[in-house]
């Protein structure tokens, strides 16, 4: 494999190009070290592009997955599907799944991601950014509308953020309803995925800290790479249920009420 150095991530060029100043050098070489950037780079200038990438992430890290329910996703042939996943780790899920969901089933998948993990070249032939915040924000639908008519299957966290420690217990908030409603519209069938796995102790208090004294700056988000690294020779389990067609889905009830019931089955595989 080629080495391919202008794959590597530099912070202070993202940091440039994302709020147009620079930051000083002590800072940069601080979140260099917070991110395991030399860890990170290491992999990204080896050269990995897309679904190999992906895979080869998971051996870098020594990470295993224990996979149930393949023979669950069966579907028409030429249907669209929308893998729809609880969201634990906020890094290494994301990668886990699109590499099985293309080695082991064969599917063309793309991942909804922040505009953020763009910086991540080798990652960007799978991706789809959908920038949540800001002044492009305005054209989330249009992005949101263009990614369901494509002839890719969709890997989506509806959740919109990785799970966070409520009452006591490590979830997903509510999912968006998005999904549901653009599925059915684009006559794709809905894979509800249960991902297990868990952060740091340390990611959920951060977290609990900061919302309990309403700081708005998502200081746990900035963790994210941390736990990454932290994610090294663990296993974690995933499961696939079911295919739910477009017909299944009761009109009667709202997307937002259809959301729900499809992230409660997820969490029930």
């Amino acid at each position: 494999m080629k080495n391919r150095p202008d794959l590597a991530i530099s912070i202070g060029t993202i940091a440039k190009e994302k709020f147009g100043k620079e930051l000083p050098g002590f800072v940069i070489r601080a979140l260099e070290r917070i991110f395991h950037l030399d860890f990170i780079n290491t992999f990204l200038t080896r050269g990995f592009i897309g679904t190999e990438f992906c895979t080869r992430c998971l051996e870098y890290l020594d990470v295993s997955i224990d996979v149930e329910g393949l023979e669950n996703v069966v579907a028409p042939e030429g249907t669209k599907l929308t893998f729809a996943s609880n969201h634990p780790l906020g890094g290494a899920d994301g990668v886990a799944l699109i590499s099985i969901i293309s080695d082991k089933l064969g599917r063309d998948v793309k991942l909804m991601v922040n505009d953020f993990l763009m910086y991540l070249k080798a990652l960007a032939p799978m991706s789809i950014p959908i920038n949540k915040v800001g002044g492009q924000s305005r054209n989330l639908p249009a992005q949101m509308s263009e990614m369901f008519a494509s002839d890719s299957d969709i890997l989506i966290f509806p959740s919109g953020k990785c799970s966070r420690k409520y009452d006591g217990i490590i979830q997903d908030p509510k999912w968006n309803k998005s999904f549901v409603r653009m599925s059915a519209d684009s006559g794709r069938w809905i894979v509800p995925v249960h991902f297990i796995g868990q952060n740091s102790k340390r990611f959920y208090r951060v977290d609990s800290i900061c919302r309990k004294l309403g700081i708005k700056f998502n200081f746990a988000m900035m963790l994210l790479p941390d736990e990454l690294y932290r994610a090294q020779h663990k296993k974690f389990k995933v499961v696939f249920g079911k295919p739910i067609p477009p017909s299944a889905l009761d009109r009667s009830k709202s997307p937002l009420q259809l959301a729900q019931e499809i992230r409660e089955l997820a969490y029930s595989l």
